[in-house]
């Protein structure tokens, strides 16, 4: 887990309520800074926060902490004064001492008085023993107590302040950890947020499966409004409430990680904005905010960026839209800020059907169809092969740039254009209007990242399944019915199965350091690596 890629997954309760729910998960500085060399598995990481509310201390995993590197001195151009003044070491005589000193209890104990625990202890007398023994000379003044002890004239535990100033060296967050722990703790994470504190907001849960109307309700208080957010969950998504806005005579601008589009001729900003979420202000005041998809709050990776949304948009009227398992969570976060949930509760506009038969092959395929898989590999496999049996296909998977994306989302939308089919990944899932009459799921299995960055298979979630599946039937397009099946006949169960699942209440949301206590941090730790900069603030962090 860590401030690393980050999103250390805020554990939602409030002390002394559902303790047992109390989780952290990370997730992302990944899409600021890349994949950080020498980050634990480089991947966040399950984890239970030891420390309350109410102010306890957890014990830093320094498992996670990476030593850094201190070169023994060279031959020195005034040459050895220590073995002027003294004489020279015999390096046999030396490491005896050495090793009498790493074996004393005091001296351990002492070390972790200074939060040397015993792997820290172990590595720094490693590093402070190589130091030693491989230095050509030494500094006067820990050659005259090493020359003392190899004499009997000095106790071994004279080295102490020696060995401390070394690890304090390799291991820097030693010597200000006080310091890191206060700028580190992450347990109150609205008053981040001093701006939407000073705003008394009106929260708005627009609350119901796809196709509900959920979203359009609250985009059409975005529209009357005089000013207005949209924060989006894809780029998709806020291109299309940009070109919504635009036409309906609100001007609009858009803001996402690649773009920015103003639409005032003086290049002056609009009164409403549309954005990915990652890109939402938190200091421009608006009447209106739409957060979408709120759901995603429990996103390993990007679930950070709701919280900030969510806690820290200073909007008269906060409008969140998504599935009814985020409405506990959202109750309980709004009770640390004092601001009340207001939930509208919508009804699918349409009705769906699961089929009884699978697909089974391509030439089965009718106009209004949509493939959907979870992998680039069978995306280009399962549209060549439409291809070949001289059909047209439209193609929309995340990494298509977002003009693209739209062109190919419009041509399968247009009754009058041939292409007729759709092969999508799940990013269809996400809101967009699309006229589907049929949802056809390649396969059921996804690809995913675990805590230690690995790959894994695994089933898609029953809350993936529905909102895939949602989008079958939409009540704007003209297939008013939604069906829904498989490609292979043997998954056809295993969705039927997963789709009466009940959908389990979100439990945590993603948590991000802010831009300032990474900066403060740094400011401590100048020649840390960012590495070992983000894995030892994650360590210190203290959270519920």
């Amino acid at each position: 887990m860590s401030f690393s890629r980050c999103a250390l997954l805020w554990a939602r309760l409030p002390a002394g309520r559902q303790a047992g729910h109390r989780a952290a998960i990370c997730s992302a500085l990944r899409p600021h800074f890349g994949p950080f060399p020498g980050l634990l598995g480089q991947v966040s990481v399950l984890a239970t926060a030891s420390s309350s509310a109410s102010g306890g201390s957890k014990i830093p995993n320094t498992s996670l902490f990476v030593p850094l590197t201190v070169k023994p001195q060279g031959p020195s151009a005034d040459g050895d004064v220590g073995a002027e003044l003294t004489r020279p070491l015999d390096k046999n005589e030396v490491k005896k001492v050495l090793d009498k000193f790493y074996k004393r209890k005091e001296v351990q104990k002492l070390g972790a008085d200074y939060g040397l625990d015993a792997r820290l202890f172990h590595q720094a007398f490693i590093s402070f023993r190589n130091y030693i023994m491989q230095s050509h000379s030494l500094d006067v003044d820990i050659h005259i107590v090493l020359n003392d002890i190899c004499f009997g004239a000095a106790h071994v535990d004279d080295l102490f302040p020696f060995f401390l100033r070394h690890a304090k060296q390799i291991f820097p967050v030693l010597d200000c950890k006080d310091d890191l722990r206060k700028i580190s703790d992450l347990r109150i994470p609205p008053n981040w947020y001093p701006d939407a504190r000073a705003v008394q907001r009106k929260i708005i849960f627009h609350s119901g499966p796809t196709n509900s109307g959920k979203t359009y309700h609250a985009i059409q208080k975005y529209f009357s409004a005089k000013s207005g957010v949209y924060c989006g969950p894809l780029k998709l998504l806020a291109h299309e409430i940009f070109e919504k806005s635009n036409a309906a005579g609100v001007p609009c601008d858009l803001v996402t990680g690649e773009e920015r589009v103003t639409v005032q001729p003086d290049g002056k900003q609009s009164s409403h904005v549309s954005c990915t979420v990652e890109m939402c202000s938190v200091t421009t005041p608006y009447e209106v905010a739409v957060i979408d998809e709120i759901q995603m709050i429990r996103d390993p990776a990007r679930g950070w960026a709701w919280t900030r949304a969510l806690l820290g948009l200073c909007a008269e009227e906060v409008h969140l839209c998504g599935e009814p398992a985020a409405i506990d969570l959202v109750t309980e976060l709004m009770y640390t800020t004092g601001e009340e949930v207001e939930v509208r509760e919508y009804k699918r506009l349409t009705p769906i059907s699961v089929l009884d038969h699978a697909l089974e092959s391509l030439d089965n395929l009718r106009p209004g169809d949509c493939i959907v898989c979870f992998s680039k590999n069978d995306i280009y496999s399962v549209s060549r092969q439409i291809e070949i049996r001289g059909l047209e296909s439209a193609v929309i998977y995340g990494s298509l740039p977002p003009g693209t994306k739209l062109a190919q989302a419009k041509k399968f939308n247009d009754p009058n254009d041939p292409c007729k089919i759709l092969v999508a990944t799940d990013a269809i899932g996400m809101g967009l209007n699309l006229s589907i009459r049929r949802i056809i799921f390649y396969s059921l299995i996804k690809p995913s990242i675990n805590e230690k960055g690995e790959k894994e298979l695994e089933p898609i979630t029953t809350s993936q399944a529905l909102q895939i599946a949602g989008r079958a039937g939409r009540f704007s397009s003209q297939f008013k019915e939604g069906e829904v099946t498989t490609m292979n006949h043997e998954d056809l169960s295993l969705l039927k199965e997963i789709l009466k699942r009940p959908v389990d209440p979100i439990t945590a949301a993603g948590l991000h350091p802010t831009a300032e206590q990474i900066e403060m941090f740094a400011y401590h730790l100048p020649d840390t690596t960012l590495s070992n900069l983000i894995v030892s603030g994650n360590s210190l962090s203290n959270r519920f």
